[in-house]
């Protein structure tokens, strides 16, 4: 049949289908590629992912190993929490509070302090006879303290109102600024109170450390007023923005569902700051469509190996039986956060994490010396039993909280630039996984289709990608984007380097 014979209507038809697939090519195009460059991207959420079939996001849980610390000491005890560990000048770094619960006087015997302890491998710890704080007339403890401070005015306390106290909830962290001042080399926001309308109420005030044994107040102000902090108050510097990052517990308004009604559920909120004592853009942090759940700590930090991308071992608490269990989410701008939510470690796991508050996450992810396939992060048992409670190591592969998961099946990314002259992927691959370059509207590149590349049968961290075309280096810098086709396999992360 002629064209001239069709309606005009069924022509105009004809001709816009003839004109789609370069429309979609020109939408493409007009898309502004990712500036992958060479920094590693995690395939924890859809941010680099165009298109999956038969492929699908797939949660990762640690694996438990042996104890790494029990509060055992006459000044630790059973309700010893919030731990904090980092990595600091060839060494490893813990901080916590210690604290002993009588169950049969339902009293604590002793109150609240602050400790350290010490580790040149991540695995065995020691508590440093630091000859700082006297408990029961001996200054031989791992007890860390504080210059004097100024005395606040006496006032009432608000009916309900926490007796809050820097040791409830200290927790440091070594400051990467580069412009932090050698005498403050170690920061951290701890609990206090403020007179308001001659009324005692919580808060945090800044502190600062430059050996991270005697502290001082930065100052007698406090820094962030909003808040119930009554847990694990975290804060770090964020090297990729160029500023302070906090983390505190906060209520929002609660839900009326099959659960009923709650007038208040317990929250996360934000705020940076340029000098840790002027806090600005607070905000209550969004799950996207993840349930309203109650969430205790946060255990937010930025990951080392990517640390444009925040990540987050938040514990749900279960009001019913006070029961709690680490999760896991990300964040791309320290606000919003794709949450999942299945538990990391449940009550279930290894030992003594079924009762009161005995399984939360401690705040701190550890690569160990002489093991790059693994990251250690660490988790409490045994609140509120026996002489102390216990901090347990589990092991996560490297990069390995989520992959890209499939027995067989399809992921083709978005459009993105990059510099380097090859593609590292860490995968777990047991079938042929193959890789594909395109350029951004989808055509193959010559020597880099599916069927020039090597064929990858591999548990690497770092696997180099091979293709008949050589390196990539005539690509570099020009709008691409990867088709991986999946065999039997996980991918976890990719990035692209020079050879």
């Amino acid at each position: 049949m002629k064209l001239c014979s069709i309606p005009r209507y069924a022509t105009a038809l004809l001709s816009l289908a003839l004109l789609l697939p370069a429309i979609a090519r020109a939408a493409a195009g007009s898309t502004k590629p990712i500036e992958l460059n060479s920094r590693r991207e995690l395939l924890v959420d859809d941010f680099l992912i165009s298109t999956m079939e038969g492929v699908e996001l797939q949660l990762h849980k640690p694996e438990a190993r042996d104890v790494a610390i029990t509060c055992d000491a006459p000044w630790e005890g059973n309700t010893s929490a919030y731990f904090t560990l980092f990595k600091d000048e060839g060494r490893f770094r813990m901080y916590y509070r210690a604290s002993h619960f009588d169950e049969l006087t339902k009293q604590a015997t002793h109150s609240e302090l602050s400790c350290l302890a010490e580790s040149q491998n991540g695995l065995a710890w020691d508590k440093p006879n630091l000859g700082v704080v006297g408990f029961k007339a001996s200054k031989e403890n791992n007890l860390i303290g504080w210059e004097p401070e100024k005395p606040q005015a006496a006032a009432p306390l608000a009916p309900g109102t926490p007796t809050l106290t820097r040791t409830h909830n200290f927790a440091p962290f070594k400051d990467t600024s580069p412009h932090c001042e050698p005498g403050a080399k170690y920061k951290a926001l701890a609990g206090g109170m403020r007179i308001e309308k001659a009324v005692k109420v919580c808060c945090l005030y800044a502190y600062h450390s430059a050996d991270g044994v005697t502290w001082s107040k930065t100052s007698d102000e406090p820094v962030i007023t909003h808040g119930a902090f009554d847990s694990q108050n975290i804060a770090f510097y964020d090297t990729v923005r160029g500023e302070y990052r906090a983390y505190w517990r906060y209520f929002v308004k609660g839900y009326t569902d099959e659960r009923g009604w709650k007038a208040e559920v317990r929250s996360i909120r934000t705020a940076t700051s340029k000098d840790f004592l002027h806090w600005e853009n607070e905000a209550e942090l969004h799950y996207g469509d993840a349930p309203t759940e109650e969430l205790y700590t946060n255990a937010v930090m930025a990951y080392e190996r990517a640390p444009q991308l925040f990540i987050a071992f938040p514990t749900r608490f279960q009001e019913k039986n006070q029961q709690v269990e680490p999760v896991f989410m990300t964040s791309r701008d320290g606000v919003n956060f794709k949450r999942w939510t299945d538990a990391l470690i449940p009550i279930t796991a290894p030992k003594d994490r079924d009762g009161n508050r005995s399984n939360y996450m401690a705040r701190g992810l550890l690569q160990l010396p002489g093991n790059d396939r693994e990251l250690s992060v660490y988790a409490t048992e045994a609140y509120y039993k026996g002489p102390g409670s216990r901090v347990r190591r589990f092991v996560y592969r490297t990069d390995g909280f989520v992959s890209a998961h499939a027995s067989e099946g399809t992921l083709v990314t978005k459009p993105f630039t990059f510099t380097g002259s090859e593609l590292v992927l860490n995968i777990l691959s047991k079938g042929e996984t193959r890789a594909e370059l395109q350029d951004a509207t989808g055509n193959v590149l010559p020597g880099f289709a599916l069927n020039d590349c090597t064929p990858i049968t591999a548990d690497s961290i770092e696997h180099v990608v091979i293709w008949k075309g050589g390196p990539l280096s005539a690509h570099s810098g020009k709008p691409v984007r990867l088709r991986f086709a999946l065999k039997d396999a996980d991918l976890f992360a990719l990035q692209f380097k020079a050879q």
